[in-house]
């Protein structure tokens, strides 16, 4: 039988932070944010930082981590931040890369970035998962 496993954003909005579905990891797309919830300022490379520390953080609460990633979709602000976004991105994922898009768009909060992720957590994680903490349907 397989298991939909969401974990609830800390945040006051109508999303989950991830979904596990099967033994793949979905997680919302992350934006610069401290560990209180308050948008992270300043360059590309800090930002980048930032959502990525989330993204760890969101990963570690199924017992993943980036090397799980598989999937990449990436938002910035303007393209011209692209080789800075880069050598930021690289010091998270310096081999190894998942596959990934990049792409232009305005962002809420006046953000210059968001990463989702996808994660694969392996055929033992099809039947769900028992991490603390997330609300399973089956």
């Amino acid at each position: 039988m397989n298991s939909i496993t969401r974990y609830p954003s800390s945040l006051p909005l109508p999303f989950s932070r991830a979904t596990q579905a099967g033994g793949f990891l979905f997680l919302s797309g992350q934006i610069p944010m401290d560990a209180s919830g308050q948008v992270v300022r300043g360059d590309i490379a800090g930002q980048t930082h930032a959502a990525l520390d989330r993204i760890k953080e969101t990963l570690a609460l199924a017992g993943a981590t980036l090397k799980d990633v598989v999937r990449v979709t990436v938002w910035l602000s303007d393209l011209a931040l692209f080789a800075q976004f880069n050598e930021a991105y690289r010091s998270h994922f310096p081999s190894d890369f998942p596959s990934r898009s990049t792409v232009e768009a305005k962002l809420a909060m006046d953000v210059d970035v968001e990463i989702e992720v996808q994660a694969w957590l392996g055929g033992a994680a099809a039947g769900g998962s028992s991490a603390p903490g997330p609300v399973s349907e089956a």
